[in-house]
């Protein structure tokens, strides 16, 4: 009778973090709605956020990602809000720009300039995970590396779009907002970068949480726990 209590309130438990990451992220873009920076910029920054957080609330009861997934989706989203409401280029950033000249990678993290958006397109990369997730459980691939290439591959595409994006609406927009929106701070590179940035995000993601999609595809994606 214990061990079925146990069980049940780890079930439960592990039914409620959704729910905890979606309160997390709602605390936060209220919190940083008020009074950003540049309003303009603010939309444009928290439009491409807001449509999947919706996505997933309203698909919830039909598809339900692991835990990690949501964690790792929550992690990103609460990221670019926070440099939605100052801009990336304006993020109070000083203590990990001071970190990053110790990766010795200055043609991708370079001193003297705010690299919270550099930051912010390797950390699109974990996004890549639940994608490859959502492969799986759909049975639209049949095996974990399938799904982790076309995760990868996918992820990749979205980043070159984005990039599109970030064009078009700089051109559109113009003024301090469209270069703001864009964010490139005098680099010639700075679109190829981040898309760089966005596929060595998509690699690292599953070199270190790879493993999950193995054991969670040999239990039939039963046990959503971290």
């Amino acid at each position: 009778m214990e061990k079925n209590t146990n069980n049940n309130n780890m079930k439960n438990s592990s039914s409620s973090f959704p729910l905890l990451m979606l309160l997390c992220y709602l605390a936060e873009f209220i919190w940083l709605a008020i009074d950003p920076y540049d309003r303009a910029v603010w939309w444009a920054e928290n439009i491409p956020v807001m449509i999947p957080v919706a996505l997933l609330v309203l698909t919830y009861h039909r598809f339900r990602f692991s835990n990690l997934a949501y964690f790792l989706m929550t992690f990103f989203f609460m990221f670019h809000t926070f440099g939605g409401h100052y801009t990336f280029e304006r993020a109070p950033f000083d203590t990990v720009n001071g970190l990053l000249p110790y990766l010795n990678m200055d043609f991708l993290f370079p001193e003297g300039r705010n690299n919270f958006d550099r930051v912010g397109h390797y950390l699109v990369g974990i996004l890549a995970y639940p994608l490859a997730e959502l492969f799986l459980r759909k049975k639209w691939v049949a095996n974990v590396p399938t799904a982790i290439f076309l995760g990868i591959v996918a992820l990749g595409f979205w980043g070159a779009i984005y990039e599109v994006i970030e064009m078009y609406y700089a051109i559109a927009e113009g003024g301090e907002s469209g270069a703001a929106f864009l964010g490139s701070q005098g680099d010639v590179w700075d679109a190829q970068k981040d898309m760089f940035l966005d596929i060595l995000g998509a690699c690292s993601v599953f070199i270190v949480f790879g493993f999950s999609l193995s054991k969670w595809r040999r239990n039939g994606f039963d046990d959503y726990r971290l």
